[in-house]
């Protein structure tokens, strides 16, 4: 018998919400409104039995490795699409920073206050939209969505040469150039699109994947979006240079060169993407649009009532809030560390994203010997455990880098199994809803890190400022721990 294909026990109205088709297996429970079947029915491992033990396959084996999720041409799909969607997402940043340094910024001029207005514009969007977009997504094609939107980010990038040739010698909104202007309104589409991908793509892998798999799948998407900022924020520049000297060997002109690896990059991933397969079922037209207000309270309900959800999601905020601070307080530390430069920052948290790279790895290898609330509680441990070796070893370089490795390992081993946790006990009819307050709830927990860190650090100084993460980090770790138990 093929465990994958067991039923999950739900009541009846909530059966009639779900996919009739089924291709990959999931698996999914609201366990706050579970109710006794009266049908026999086959007991397979649960989502929420994830917190207990590991995931076992039909053979009472545990499922072992990458080798599944490798051998599954739809997941291959999607992860291809996403390789190249996080390059183009990660280069897109340094493209436009270029293009700030070649055309509008002046010779003795700060480029800071042009960036700082250009990641207002990237941001914004995810604090605006982030939730709304999910509601969306769970009445839209997943596949639809993440074609549809990184084909539109492909198409917004390539007609950026355009538009500026067009308005080059047009007057000033004010202060503001208006090829400047319309990089602005560029970023803030190409974000908002973004909001819209980043749900369905979540949402898409538990349709394509078995719940014994998700842990192997969502480790190598954690590689995947490691590598891609350490490989698009390190060598970005270097590619962007390569593609337009390769552009003007071919005969190109203007140095379209960048702007055509960024947007065909995009391009590829949504043409990748047509080969997905969700067999996910259609919504009537008069469905398609919901009541938005009436749907994001449906989401927020329903994270009040699955503590399993509620859980993993504070779990992922104080992961992310932690790596977000990391990213201020890496410039302090690179000041203070001899032989280091501010500038020099980027080599920490290098070091950071190669840590979650190995213990995403690791995690996809033997991570499902263990249960998901036993590597999340460990990864705590770990994670407090470096944060207070940097407040102690702050100005040691060999050792600061390892422990912001290890830092990066630990926190795969909470972010991974969490955000599994979310996929599998999310009802499929929830998950756009959940995951677009995810997205907003993440991003707000990327941002306020970046203003609040350095004012911390000003006040009580560095070493106080992660023993203050350390304590939140482990006491986030025991009181997930502690809410779990079944």
């Amino acid at each position: 018998m093929d465990i994958g294909k067991t039923q999950p026990d739900v009541p009846e109205p909530l059966k009639l919400m779900q996919p009739d088709d089924n291709p990959a297996g999931e698996q999914t429970n609201g366990h706050s409104n579970h109710q006794q079947s009266t049908t026999p029915k086959t007991e397979s491992p649960s989502a929420g039995d994830s917190g207990v033990g590991g995931v076992i396959t039909s053979d009472g084996q545990p499922q072992q490795g990458f080798g599944a999720v490798l051998k599954n041409p739809n997941f291959l799909a999607l992860w291809g699409g996403q390789v190249f969607c996080q390059l183009a997402d990660k280069v897109y940043l340094v493209l436009m920073i270029a293009l700030i340094n070649s055309e509008f910024q002046g010779s003795n001029q700060s480029i800071s206050g042009w960036v700082s207005a250009l990641m207002m514009a990237f941001t914004i969007p995810a604090v605006l939209f982030g939730s709304v977009a999910g509601v969306f997504v769970d009445r839209w094609s997943k596949k639809a969505v993440l074609v549809a939107t990184n084909a539109w980010r492909g198409i917004l990038v390539l007609v950026i040469p355009l538009l500026l040739w067009l308005t080059h010698d047009w007057q000033p909104i004010g202060m503001l150039p208006v090829g400047f202007a319309i990089i602005l309104a560029v970023t803030f589409l190409v974000s908002t699109l973004t909001q819209f991908f980043a749900p369905a793509e979540q949402a898409a892998i538990p349709l394509v994947v078995k719940e014994q798999d998700l842990l192997s799948a969502n480790s190598l998407y954690t590689t995947t979006m490691m590598a891609s900022v350490i490989v698009g924020f390190a060598v970005g520049e270097p590619l962007l240079a390569l593609a337009d000297t390769i552009w003007a060997q071919l005969g190109g002109h203007n140095g379209f060169g960048k702007e055509l690896l960024v947007g065909g990059s995009y391009a590829i991933a949504s043409i990748i993407l047509l080969l997905l397969a969700t067999n996910e079922k259609t919504h009537a037209p008069e469905t398609e649009f919901p009541h938005v207000l009436s749907d994001l309270q449906d989401g927020l309900r329903y994270l009040k009532e699955n503590y399993h959800v509620r859980n993993a999601l504070l779990q992922l905020t104080i992961l992310f809030s932690v790596f977000a601070a990391l990213t201020v307080l890496a410039v302090r530390m690179a000041e203070i560390i001899p032989h280091l430069k501010a500038s020099q920052f980027g080599f920490l948290l290098a070091a950071g994203g190669v840590g979650i790279a190995i213990g995403a790895t690791l995690i996809g290898q033997f991570g499902q010997r263990f249960s998901y609330n036993q590597l999340s509680l460990f990864g705590c441990v770990g994670m407090a455990a470096s944060l207070i070796g940097l407040s102690v070893f702050t100005t040691q370089l060999g050792l600061v880098l390892l422990l912001v490795t290890t830092l990066g390992v630990f926190g795969a081993l909470v972010g991974i199994p969490m955000q599994t946790t979310i996929q599998t006990e999310t009802l499929p009819a929830m998950r756009g809803k959940v995951f677009g307050l995810q997205n907003n709830v993440v991003n707000i927990a990327l941002s306020l890190p970046l203003a609040l860190a350095g004012v911390a650090e000003t006040f009580v100084g560095l070493k106080a400022v992660f023993m203050g993460l350390a304590a939140i980090v482990i006491s986030g770790g025991i009181l997930t721990w502690y809410n779990s138990r079944d």
